[in-house]
């Protein structure tokens, strides 16, 4: 059972990898990476850390010269996946792609994890951003963010709401609003956006808060996108208000980044950090992303990306601790 109290202050914690002298150092880089690398990723097909996992995987495919195979391992909120990249042989050959909530919130939700994501993960670099699009079913009778928090607040039966799982940004991102704005507001948690999207389009559930999945669904009219919650308006969606000009403060940006297990050598690490960091500079990758659904590239490394994770991880503690969220 992972301590609590002492969890912020081992975040980073697994940086200290060994660093070898030029000549041991070469020798690695020469020989990796030697087959497919595998990239675990926390969410089935279609959701956002998978879109972005796969744009990463075919860069990086085109410049080390062997497969990069995106393998899905949904469930737990992502810890299924960190299990599963964390265990791996630390050899180069096993990454985790992931979302922020994998460090930053499941250490507060969970009673026990298989694996401590602070101090078994080596973080390498983040990659992307996202905000995220508060969305309904068309026959939700709101066409503006104003008109959906009169009818949440005067709902007679509280409004069913679809996240990507327990602990979830979509999760938080509605707890925070319902907090905030003082809404009647039911969880139905789901294992990854797709298959909210796919509730709330169907009409089992009422609206959700997503990320990059949902644009072609909300172009479609499949869904009816209400508001944003990044610190400006969507290059997608520029009519649509920021929920923080409603309610200052309110902002929720998720990142997705590139992970290793502890062990993995240095010089190896150095050229995936690398590597990554190039490719949010590239203009064909940054298309990718824009085309993927208005991600923003997140050009974030090495101790940068351990102090924003430490932040974050801070950050969702204290609303963790106000909504009393925990998964048994």
């Amino acid at each position: 059972m992972l301590r609590r109290r002492s969890m912020l202050g081992v975040v980073g914690g697994a940086l200290g990898s060994v660093t070898l002298g030029g000549a041991a150092a070469h020798a690695q880089l020469a020989a990796w990476p030697d087959r497919p690398v595998r990239i675990v990723t926390t969410v089935p097909p279609g959701g956002a850390p998978d879109i972005v996992a796969r744009i990463l995987a075919q860069r990086l495919q085109e410049r080390l010269g062997q497969p990069f195979p995106v393998e899905n391992r949904s469930g737990s909120n992502g810890a299924l996946a960190t299990e599963a990249a964390a265990r791996a042989r630390p050899d180069g050959h096993t990454l985790l792609f992931a979302q922020d909530t994998v460090l930053a919130v499941n250490p507060w939700i969970y009673d026990s994890l298989a694996v401590n994501p602070l101090t078994e993960l080596v973080p390498i670099s983040a990659f992307a951003s996202n905000q995220f699009i508060l969305s309904v079913h068309p026959s939700v009778p709101a066409r503006s963010f104003a008109e959906f928090l009169h009818h949440a607040r005067n709902a007679t039966i509280p409004i069913a709401y679809a996240s990507g799982g327990v602990g979830s940004q979509h999760q938080l991102a509605m707890e925070m609003l319902a907090q905030r704005a003082g809404l009647k507001m039911l969880h139905v948690p789901f294992r990854g956006g797709t298959p909210a999207a796919n509730a709330t389009m169907s009409g089992d559930t009422r609206a959700m808060f997503s990320g990059t999945s949902s644009a072609p669904l909300i172009q479609q009219g499949r869904l009816r996108a209400l508001a944003v919650t990044g610190p400006a308006r969507s290059p997608l969606f520029p009519d649509l208000p920021r929920i923080g000009e409603v309610f200052p403060g309110y902002e929720v940006v998720i990142w997705l980044g590139l992970f290793a297990p502890v062990g993995v050598p240095e010089a190896i690490l150095a050229r995936l950090r690398a590597e990554v960091l190039a490719a949010t500079a590239d203009p064909i990758v940054r298309a990718r992303l824009e085309a993927a659904g208005g991600l923003e590239p997140m050009p974030v490394a090495g101790a940068d990306f351990v102090a924003l994770i430490k932040a974050d991880a801070q950050k969702y503690r204290t609303l963790i601790r106000e909504i009393g969220l925990r998964v048994e």
